[in-house]
């Protein structure tokens, strides 16, 4: 049932708590610092892990490196692998959900009636209920995000963040990070500890994915969609999987939401054409945010996907899958052992990782959690069901919002979950055009999952876990990925 787990070195310290090139005398010695911070800058350069930059992101003419850190820094080695141990579960939990109408239903009654993004989805994901699914191979590429939390005793424990459903990102980027960080310790001398950082599949295994279900497709003539945004600085990031599917004979064509309602159409068997392409797989990386459907006409294109014969990459019922308000139903009692009866240790698993998490719905249950919050704002996060990062409220305007929904049904459209007071590193954050200096860090470690399952007969016929993605950001943000400009890329170093 599982698929690979990443190989590791095979001489790992275990009872290193933290690698060599993070001791305070190396990271206080400017000289070396400097000269390493050089070489690392044009080792990701070479090493294609680019991003576009700021003052021009829709053009290719100017790149620089994308944001990463000069070091490799730890993770626990056991909560690692605790990690990847569990994202084949969590692929069969998301995939049991997503075809479970009755749940989704009940589970995402209130935020529909308030959140007007979640609402317009939900009605796709009805109106194709109605018809009748078209395509029953589903493809999957979600990535579980974890921090490492500190307890009183010490002690380090791995919690979810979230699950994401749609437009998982950074693969393609987070293969290439090792070796720009192989190569800064071997230009130190660390010969020894280069050899112990890990490769990354990520990128590969989404695209041995997105492969098999174009094979699964059946018509070799079919082309891969790679649905994008107009402008998107992150673009090398897809070139890497577009290059890998190329290099495997498989044509992709890149075009926007509302290109597909001004170009495409559906044939009487509801094959999807666009520009007279046919296509057999519509990889999503954009269409999260409302500000993905920009004009009405791109809910229009979403709907004609979906309604397509084409295998989608998410699904609309596996993108609801991935909302907030899911990922709190999850952590009620009995949830995840209904969807796992086979396997109850699979849930055990699934739950150690799970954060506190909680409705605020109108009711008792809800008021009693909004007041917590209120007098303790700094113990919780406030969630809104978006994608993307930088959209989680903290501290002092969580509680000022609560204080303003509280008394209303707009208290649907959010979750409370317990804030994760996670284990701090030092480390150099590479970003462009910023002064180097060394920072009090927090690493955020995201596992991807790759699945194909046909609904028909309720049979996966992919099951994997084939890479991951770390981010690593200073404490002084409390939100924020690396296209925000806040984490960057880095690379586990195994403890």
């Amino acid at each position: 049932m599982y698929g690979r787990l990443p190989s590791l070195p095979k001489k790992v310290d275990s009872e290193v708590l933290l690698p060599p090139v993070a001791a305070d005398e190396v990271l206080n010695n400017n000289s070396l610092i400097q000269q390493l911070t050089t070489s690392a800058k044009d080792a990701a350069l070479l090493h294609g892990v680019l991003m576009r930059t700021k003052e021009e992101p829709a053009s290719s003419e100017t790149t620089s490196y994308a944001p990463f850190s000069l070091f490799p820094s730890p993770v626990p080695k056991k909560l690692f692998m605790q990690a990847f141990e569990v994202q084949q579960d969590f692929n069969i939990l998301v995939d049991k959900i997503s075809q479970d109408s009755e749940f989704l239903t009940k589970a995402l009654a209130s935020t529909v009636e308030v959140d007007e993004f979640t609402a317009r989805l939900f009605k796709i994901y009805q109106q194709v209920l109605k018809e009748g699914i078209t395509q029953p191979i589903t493809l999957g590429v979600n990535r579980s995000d974890y921090m490492f939390e500190k307890k009183q005793d010490g002690s380090i424990s791995l919690k979810q963040i979230e699950i994401n459903t749609i437009a998982a990102s950074f693969a393609g980027l987070a293969d290439r990070v090792p070796d720009v960080h192989r190569y800064v310790l071997n230009f130190w001398g660390k010969p020894d500890e280069a050899a112990k950082i890990l490769n990354n599949n990520a990128a590969k295994g989404i695209v041995e994915g997105i492969a098999k279900a174009w094979h699964m497709y059946g018509s070799s003539e079919a082309v891969v969609l790679f649905l994008v945004e107009k402008v998107s600085r992150n673009i090398f990031d897809q070139r890497c999987l577009e290059m890998e599917l190329w290099n495997k004979n498989i044509r992709v064509v890149r075009r926007q939401i509302l290109e597909i309602n001004e170009r495409g159409n559906l044939d009487d068997q509801k094959r999807l054409f666009i520009d007279g392409c046919e296509i057999a797989v519509a990889y999503f990386r954009t269409g999260y945010s409302p500000e993905d459907y920009h004009h009405e006409e791109c809910w229009d294109a979403r709907l004609l996907i979906e309604r397509s014969k084409a295998i989608k990459c998410p699904d609309i019922a596996t993108h609801l899958v991935g909302t907030k308000k899911i990922q709190q139903e999850l952590a009620r009692s009995g949830v995840v052992e209904k969807y796992l009866t086979e396997c109850l240790k699979s849930a055990e698993r699934i739950r150690a990782t799970f954060a506190g998490l909680y409705s605020i719905d109108e009711g008792p249950e809800g008021d009693e959690m909004i007041n917590k919050a209120m007098e303790d704002p700094e113990s919780f996060v406030l969630k809104p069901q978006r994608e993307g990062g930088g959209n989680n409220i903290f501290g002092e305007e969580l509680k000022q919002l609560l204080g303003n929904i509280k008394d209303g049904p707009k208290r649907s459209a959010y979750i409370l979950m317990d804030r994760i007071k996670p284990q701090t590193i030092k480390n150099y954050l590479l970003h462009p055009g910023t002064p180097l200096k060394l920072s009090e860090c927090v690493v955020e470690l995201g596992v991807f999952g790759v699945y194909i399952s046909i609904r028909k007969c309720q049979k996966m016929v992919m099951n994997e876990s084939p890479g991951h993605l770390l981010r690593t950001k200073s404490i002084e943000f409390a939100d924020g990925g690396v296209s925000a400009g806040v984490a960057v890329l880095d690379t586990p170093y195994l403890t």
